[in-house]
Protein backbone atom coordinates (compact mmCIF):
# COMPACT_ATOMS: atom_id res chain seq x y z
CA UNK A 1 0.00 0.00 0.00
CA UNK A 2 1.00 3.64 -0.53
CA UNK A 3 0.32 6.25 2.17
CA UNK A 4 0.20 9.79 0.76
CA UNK A 5 -0.49 11.62 4.03
CA UNK A 6 1.37 11.09 7.30
CA UNK A 7 3.21 13.17 9.86
CA UNK A 8 6.24 10.97 10.35
CA UNK A 9 9.13 13.45 10.53
CA UNK A 10 10.15 14.54 14.04
CA UNK A 11 9.91 17.98 15.61
CA UNK A 12 8.15 19.76 12.75
CA UNK A 13 4.52 19.88 13.88
CA UNK A 14 2.14 17.87 16.07
CA UNK A 15 3.66 14.61 14.85
CA UNK A 16 6.46 12.64 16.57
CA UNK A 17 8.83 14.57 18.83
CA UNK A 18 11.92 12.41 18.29
CA UNK A 19 13.63 10.51 15.50
CA UNK A 20 13.27 7.34 17.54
CA UNK A 21 9.48 7.64 17.42
CA UNK A 22 9.67 8.34 13.69
CA UNK A 23 11.62 5.11 13.20
CA UNK A 24 9.02 3.20 15.21
CA UNK A 25 6.27 4.66 13.02
CA UNK A 26 8.17 3.60 9.91
CA UNK A 27 8.59 0.08 11.27
CA UNK A 28 4.85 -0.06 11.96
CA UNK A 29 4.16 0.93 8.37
CA UNK A 30 6.45 -1.79 7.06
CA UNK A 31 4.77 -4.41 9.24
CA UNK A 32 1.38 -3.23 7.97
CA UNK A 33 2.29 -3.80 4.31
CA UNK A 34 2.99 -0.18 3.37
CA UNK A 35 5.83 0.24 0.89
CA UNK A 36 5.74 4.00 0.20
CA UNK A 37 4.92 6.93 2.49
CA UNK A 38 4.84 10.68 1.98
CA UNK A 39 5.91 12.77 4.95
CA UNK A 40 3.50 15.71 4.94
CA UNK A 41 4.18 18.18 7.77
CA UNK A 42 1.69 20.98 8.32
CA UNK A 43 2.10 24.40 6.78
CA UNK A 44 -0.35 26.68 8.57
CA UNK A 45 -0.55 29.61 10.98
CA UNK A 46 0.93 27.49 13.77
CA UNK A 47 3.62 25.50 11.98
CA UNK A 48 6.10 26.97 9.51
CA UNK A 49 7.09 24.80 6.54
CA UNK A 50 10.87 24.77 5.96
CA UNK A 51 11.55 22.69 2.86
CA UNK A 52 15.30 22.35 3.49
CA UNK A 53 14.68 21.07 7.03
CA UNK A 54 11.97 18.70 5.81
CA UNK A 55 14.32 17.22 3.22
CA UNK A 56 17.15 16.87 5.74
CA UNK A 57 14.97 14.98 8.22
CA UNK A 58 13.65 12.80 5.43
CA UNK A 59 17.22 11.85 4.47
CA UNK A 60 18.06 10.98 8.07
CA UNK A 61 14.97 8.80 8.49
CA UNK A 62 15.49 7.08 5.14
CA UNK A 63 19.08 6.25 6.11
CA UNK A 64 17.90 4.62 9.33
CA UNK A 65 15.17 2.58 7.60
CA UNK A 66 17.08 1.63 4.48
CA UNK A 67 15.24 0.36 1.44
CA UNK A 68 12.44 -1.30 3.41
CA UNK A 69 10.28 1.80 3.03
CA UNK A 70 10.36 4.48 0.33
CA UNK A 71 9.94 7.89 1.97
CA UNK A 72 9.06 11.02 -0.01
CA UNK A 73 7.99 14.48 1.13
CA UNK A 74 5.00 16.74 0.60
CA UNK A 75 2.95 19.06 2.78
CA UNK A 76 -0.35 19.28 4.63
CA UNK A 77 -1.08 22.64 3.00
CA UNK A 78 -3.46 25.06 4.71
CA UNK A 79 -5.21 27.52 2.44
CA UNK A 80 -4.25 30.88 3.89
CA UNK A 81 -3.04 33.97 1.97
CA UNK A 82 0.62 33.53 2.98
CA UNK A 83 0.73 29.95 1.76
CA UNK A 84 -0.96 30.80 -1.52
CA UNK A 85 1.58 33.57 -2.14
CA UNK A 86 4.43 31.14 -1.48
CA UNK A 87 2.80 28.55 -3.73
CA UNK A 88 2.89 30.97 -6.66
CA UNK A 89 6.67 31.27 -6.25
CA UNK A 90 7.48 27.57 -5.87
CA UNK A 91 4.67 25.03 -5.82
CA UNK A 92 6.80 21.91 -6.18
CA UNK A 93 8.31 22.02 -2.69
CA UNK A 94 4.83 21.52 -1.23
CA UNK A 95 3.69 18.79 -3.62
CA UNK A 96 3.86 15.03 -3.17
CA UNK A 97 7.37 13.92 -4.12
CA UNK A 98 7.80 17.37 -5.66
CA UNK A 99 5.58 16.44 -8.58
CA UNK A 100 2.13 18.04 -8.84
CA UNK A 101 -0.39 16.56 -6.37
CA UNK A 102 -0.91 18.90 -3.40
CA UNK A 103 -2.68 17.97 -0.14
CA UNK A 104 -5.05 20.80 0.77
CA UNK A 105 -6.39 21.24 4.31
CA UNK A 106 -9.54 23.26 5.01
CA UNK A 107 -10.47 25.17 8.13
CA UNK A 108 -13.12 23.55 10.31
CA UNK A 109 -14.52 26.95 11.29
CA UNK A 110 -15.21 28.64 7.96
CA UNK A 111 -14.88 27.97 4.25
CA UNK A 112 -15.52 31.26 2.45
CA UNK A 113 -16.90 31.38 -1.11
CA UNK A 114 -13.49 32.66 -2.24
CA UNK A 115 -12.16 29.13 -1.65
CA UNK A 116 -13.42 28.19 -5.11
CA UNK A 117 -11.07 30.78 -6.58
CA UNK A 118 -8.19 29.59 -4.37
CA UNK A 119 -8.54 26.03 -5.65
CA UNK A 120 -8.60 27.38 -9.20
CA UNK A 121 -5.40 29.33 -8.53
CA UNK A 122 -3.72 26.14 -7.31
CA UNK A 123 -4.57 24.50 -10.60
CA UNK A 124 -3.28 27.52 -12.53
CA UNK A 125 0.21 27.10 -11.01
CA UNK A 126 0.25 23.51 -12.26
CA UNK A 127 -0.71 21.68 -9.05
CA UNK A 128 -3.53 19.19 -8.57
CA UNK A 129 -5.42 19.83 -5.31
CA UNK A 130 -6.20 16.86 -3.06
CA UNK A 131 -8.83 17.77 -0.46
CA UNK A 132 -7.84 16.01 2.76
CA UNK A 133 -10.18 14.27 5.23
CA UNK A 134 -13.46 16.07 4.37
CA UNK A 135 -15.30 13.46 6.44
CA UNK A 136 -13.75 15.10 9.52
CA UNK A 137 -14.81 18.60 8.53
CA UNK A 138 -18.21 19.61 9.89
CA UNK A 139 -18.76 22.25 7.23
CA UNK A 140 -18.11 19.91 4.31
CA UNK A 141 -20.18 17.17 5.91
CA UNK A 142 -23.06 19.62 6.20
CA UNK A 143 -22.54 20.88 2.63
CA UNK A 144 -21.31 17.92 0.55
CA UNK A 145 -22.44 19.73 -2.61
CA UNK A 146 -19.31 21.87 -2.31
CA UNK A 147 -17.11 18.79 -2.27
CA UNK A 148 -18.93 17.37 -5.26
CA UNK A 149 -18.50 20.65 -7.14
CA UNK A 150 -14.76 20.73 -6.50
CA UNK A 151 -14.33 17.15 -7.68
CA UNK A 152 -16.19 17.95 -10.90
CA UNK A 153 -13.80 20.88 -11.36
CA UNK A 154 -10.73 18.64 -11.22
CA UNK A 155 -9.91 18.32 -7.51
CA UNK A 156 -9.30 14.99 -5.78
CA UNK A 157 -10.35 13.69 -2.37
CA UNK A 158 -8.53 11.75 0.35
CA UNK A 159 -10.27 10.24 3.37
CA UNK A 160 -8.59 8.98 6.52
CA UNK A 161 -8.18 5.28 7.17
CA UNK A 162 -9.09 5.75 10.82
CA UNK A 163 -12.40 7.31 9.84
CA UNK A 164 -13.39 4.14 7.97
CA UNK A 165 -12.81 2.05 11.08
CA UNK A 166 -14.82 4.38 13.33
CA UNK A 167 -11.94 6.23 14.95
CA UNK A 168 -13.49 9.64 14.27
CA UNK A 169 -17.08 8.78 15.08
CA UNK A 170 -20.04 7.14 13.40
CA UNK A 171 -20.98 10.19 11.33
CA UNK A 172 -17.52 10.56 9.81
CA UNK A 173 -17.47 6.85 9.00
CA UNK A 174 -20.87 6.93 7.32
CA UNK A 175 -20.03 10.00 5.23
CA UNK A 176 -16.66 8.58 4.15
CA UNK A 177 -18.26 5.30 3.07
CA UNK A 178 -21.08 7.08 1.26
CA UNK A 179 -18.64 9.28 -0.65
CA UNK A 180 -16.59 6.26 -1.65
CA UNK A 181 -19.76 4.66 -2.97
CA UNK A 182 -20.59 7.84 -4.90
CA UNK A 183 -17.15 7.92 -6.54
CA UNK A 184 -16.01 11.10 -4.79
CA UNK A 185 -12.96 9.55 -3.08
CA UNK A 186 -9.64 8.88 -4.84
CA UNK A 187 -7.29 7.99 -1.96
CA UNK A 188 -7.30 6.58 1.56
CA UNK A 189 -4.35 7.64 3.73
CA UNK A 190 -3.39 7.23 7.38
CA UNK A 191 -2.80 10.87 8.42
CA UNK A 192 -0.67 9.23 11.12
CA UNK A 193 0.76 11.44 13.87
CA UNK A 194 2.22 9.05 16.44
CA UNK A 195 2.52 5.43 17.56
CA UNK A 196 -0.48 5.45 19.91
CA UNK A 197 -3.72 7.25 19.02
CA UNK A 198 -2.87 7.96 15.35
CA UNK A 199 -0.61 5.09 14.19
CA UNK A 200 0.76 4.58 10.70
CA UNK A 201 -1.53 1.72 9.63
CA UNK A 202 -3.85 1.16 6.68
CA UNK A 203 -4.68 -2.55 6.70
CA UNK A 204 -7.81 -2.29 8.92
CA UNK A 205 -9.27 0.40 6.64
CA UNK A 206 -8.33 -1.65 3.57
CA UNK A 207 -10.32 -4.55 4.98
CA UNK A 208 -13.35 -2.29 5.48
CA UNK A 209 -13.28 -1.16 1.85
CA UNK A 210 -12.90 -4.74 0.62
CA UNK A 211 -15.89 -5.77 2.71
CA UNK A 212 -18.06 -2.84 1.59
CA UNK A 213 -17.00 -2.33 -2.04
CA UNK A 214 -14.79 -5.24 -3.12
CA UNK A 215 -11.14 -5.89 -3.88
CA UNK A 216 -10.96 -3.73 -7.00
CA UNK A 217 -12.09 -0.57 -5.22
CA UNK A 218 -9.70 -1.20 -2.31
CA UNK A 219 -6.81 -1.72 -4.71
CA UNK A 220 -7.66 1.56 -6.45
CA UNK A 221 -7.82 3.63 -3.24
CA UNK A 222 -4.85 2.14 -1.38
CA UNK A 223 -2.42 1.28 -4.18
CA UNK A 224 -3.16 2.19 -7.80
CA UNK A 225 -4.26 5.81 -7.36
CA UNK A 226 -1.82 6.65 -4.52
CA UNK A 227 1.11 5.18 -6.42
CA UNK A 228 0.19 7.19 -9.52
CA UNK A 229 0.07 10.37 -7.42
CA UNK A 230 3.37 9.40 -5.79
CA UNK A 231 4.92 9.29 -9.27
CA UNK A 232 3.08 12.36 -10.53
CA UNK A 233 0.99 10.47 -13.10
CA UNK A 234 -2.68 10.69 -14.02
CA UNK A 235 -4.82 8.50 -11.78
CA UNK A 236 -5.96 5.19 -13.30
CA UNK A 237 -9.25 5.16 -11.35
CA UNK A 238 -11.29 8.37 -11.53
CA UNK A 239 -15.05 7.68 -11.41
CA UNK A 240 -17.25 10.13 -13.25
CA UNK A 241 -19.21 12.24 -10.81
CA UNK A 242 -22.64 13.20 -12.02
CA UNK A 243 -24.26 16.54 -11.28
CA UNK A 244 -26.83 16.45 -8.53
CA UNK A 245 -30.32 16.82 -9.88
CA UNK A 246 -31.86 20.18 -8.94
CA UNK A 247 -34.97 20.07 -6.78
CA UNK A 248 -38.19 20.01 -8.74
CA UNK A 249 -39.84 23.38 -8.94
CA UNK A 250 -43.57 23.67 -8.50
CA UNK A 251 -45.42 25.22 -11.39
CA UNK A 252 -46.76 28.66 -10.75
CA UNK A 253 -50.11 29.67 -12.20
CA UNK A 254 -51.11 33.26 -12.76
CA UNK A 255 -54.70 34.31 -13.04
CA UNK A 256 -55.79 37.60 -14.56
Amino acid sequence: MVDLHCHILPGLDDGPATMEESVTMAQSAIADGITHVVATPHSNNEYCFDFAQVRQLREELQAKIGDRLNIATGCDFHLNPENLASLRKDARQYCIRQCDFLLVEFSEFSIPPAMDQALHEIQLVGARPVITHPERNGILRAHPERLRKWVRQGCFVQVTGGALTGGFGTGARQDALRWIGEGLVHFVASDAHNTRSRPLRLQPAYNVVVDQFGQEKAHALFLDNPFAAFEGRDLPHVPEVEDELPPRRRKRFFFF
